[in-house]
């Protein structure tokens, strides 16, 4: 029954984004998740993540049945359209092989089996869907909110320094080395997320079940609510606001040499093609999410999560894509909803209840400063730039003690807590 229910809530979800994107005259997510199974795909090592995901309810034969099944197909698709002169890409074999499981599992499967593969099919649909739901999200932020409140958010942001604006001169002067570095860290970031939640689903096919908790529902959620609060505050980031890829709709040309004015801030009117996808910083969410994920696993997880947390900060700061602020809101929310889940995993308690609700206020607060208090908090930064790292902390740490507190209960006793399940 909750599965059902989870189905049927996302099914309308999908739907009404379909109905939005189509309003504005372009494909929603279902749409063109759909045309994938015939047309040249956008999104083909995705699809080809999402078919990896789904393979952890395979045995290693039918993996391999299956992964040679995509490639085949996708050569077929490829010589096809190289004669035609079609446009060339990849990924149709894996969502064939996607559809194929899931037609295998409602006729040839029953009972539990049949339940299990239906989960791994949805998994791995779910990873591509919302990416397309998050394109269609962005779409209507910029469509349905003309102005942006990036001088509000600006002017915040003096309270931290304006570490965008640092962080950006500082990735110029590292030249197209750091560049390329902080690039490929800040696009792959779903590839290292796949890769974590691999390792955390390796033995769904020997023990015949998913974990309660994995990295992929924390990833899902936090693209699903997270740009709720893009159409509430709608900024577009220093670099398009205040710097050279906004054009004539900049509100100046400064970022990253001179840091913005304390002034009286204002809304203005931006394009309708720029995403309002800044507060909070979803990648930062996510790369937090990400680092947690890694602690309980090897020396190398640990690493390459931390690698990844402090590569996915610099990039949206010295890109210009965030602001500092964003950052710190991106943190916050993203050990909300990580709270959430594994107190819905476990079974609430008083302890889940306390820390997500803390959370959710801290998080509302810091919202509300910066759309109502930034000259305050720009004309006294020694006050309310700590203040800003001391909210944020005080969220870490309540959740750092709470999960240390869940972790025994989750571990059978006199038995060895699964490295990373428990996360």
């Amino acid at each position: 029954m909750l599965w059902a229910t989870i189905g049927v809530a996302v099914l309308g979800f999908l739907v009404a984004l379909e109905a939005a994107a189509r309003h504005y005259g372009v494909a929603g997510p279902i749409t063109e998740q759909a045309r994938e199974v015939v047309f040249a795909p956008n999104s083909g090592p995705l699809l080809y993540a999402g078919l990896a995901l789904m393979m952890v309810v395979l045995t290693w034969r039918q993996r391999f049945i299956a992964a040679g099944a995509a490639v085949g197909i996708d050569v077929v698709f490829f010589l096809v359209r190289w004669i035609v002169g079609a446009d060339m890409n990849f990924g149709n074999g894996a969502m064939w092989v996607l559809i194929g499981c899931a037609v295998i599992a409602v006729t040839r499967r029953t009972g539990d089996e049949r339940l299990l593969m239906l989960k791994g099919v949805g998994l791995g649909l779910l990873l591509v869907a919302g990416h397309k739901t998050g394109d269609t999200w962005l779409l209507i932020t910029s469509k349905t909110r003309p102005q942006v409140l990036d001088q509000y958010v600006a002017t915040a942001d003096h309270a931290l320094g304006n570490p965008s604006w640092v962080a950006g001169r500082l990735l110029d002067a590292s030249g197209p080395v750091g560049e390329h570095l902080l690039g490929a860290v800040y696009g792959q970031l779903p590839l290292a997320a796949a890769i974590v939640a691999l390792y955390q689903l390796r033995n769904v096919a020997v023990e015949r079940r998913f974990p309660g908790h994995h990295l992929i529902r924390t990833f899902l959620v936090i693209g699903l609510i997270g740009p709720v609060f893009y159409m509430i505050m709608p900024v577009v980031g220093p670099v398009f606001a205040f710097g050279p890829d906004g054009g004539h709709w900049a509100a100046a040309n400064i970022w990253p040499d001179t840091a913005s004015s304390i002034a009286s801030p204002q809304p203005f009117q931006f394009d309708a093609i720029t995403p309002r996808n800044c507060m909070p910083s979803l990648h930062t969410a996510w790369a937090t999410t990400l680092f947690i994920h890694s602690r309980k696993g090897s020396r190398l997880f640990r690493f390459a999560g931390a690698f990844w947390l402090v590569g996915t900060l610099s990039a949206t700061l010295g890109f210009g894509y965030h602001y500092g602020v964003d950052l710190v809101a991106g943190v916050v929310f993203a050990l909300t909803i990580e709270t959430s889940m594994r107190a819905f995993d476990r079974g609430w308690d008083w302890s889940g209840f306390r820390l997500v609700g803390y959370g959710a206020t801290v998080f509302g607060t810091l919202l509300l400063s910066y759309r109502f208090l930034p000259t305050q908090m720009a004309a006294h930064p020694w006050l309310f730039g700590p203040l800003l790292l001391a909210l944020m902390g005080s969220v870490i740490y309540g959740y750092v003690r709470t999960t240390r507190q869940w972790d025994p209960v989750d571990a059978p006793a006199g038995q060895p807590e699964p490295q990373l399940l428990a996360v």
